[in-house]
């Protein structure tokens, strides 16, 4: 099954924007289309996982830690963490790069950060 994404409330849209503008047959859920704003991590983790969806974040400081706590109980489809220093170029490259090169199943309870 091809990944489909599903942005947190603080990830930058220009990489969602640029993302689709590179490849527009990427599923690619902005927060405020999934009603996210205003959900603690774990419900992020749980709306992600309901619609098989890896979570992108900028979140690199606690979004780790709940990520953990989270794989303990449930199953994810996964955490793709862009640090906001991260040229948004490189950031839009490493999620054409991850959705072209594998399968959702490949990312499942995995977090990584992108660039790969």
């Amino acid at each position: 099954m091809k990944i489909r994404f599903q942005a947190d409330a603080d990830l930058n849209e220009d990489i969602i924007s640029g993302l689709l503008r590179r490849e527009p047959r990427i599923d690619f859920r902005t927060a405020t289309a999934a009603n996210l704003r205003g959900l603690s991590d774990p419900e992020v983790l749980a709306a992600a996982a309901a619609e098989a969806r890896i979570l992108v974040s900028h979140d690199r400081k606690t979004l780790p830690h709940k990520f953990a706590a989270f794989i303990r109980t449930q199953t994810s489809p996964g955490v793709f963490i862009i640090s906001q220093k991260t040229d948004l170029l490189l950031a839009i490259e490493g999620l054409l790069l991850a959705w072209a090169a594998s399968e959702a199943e490949e990312w499942t309870n995995r977090i990584c950060t992108i660039p790969l």
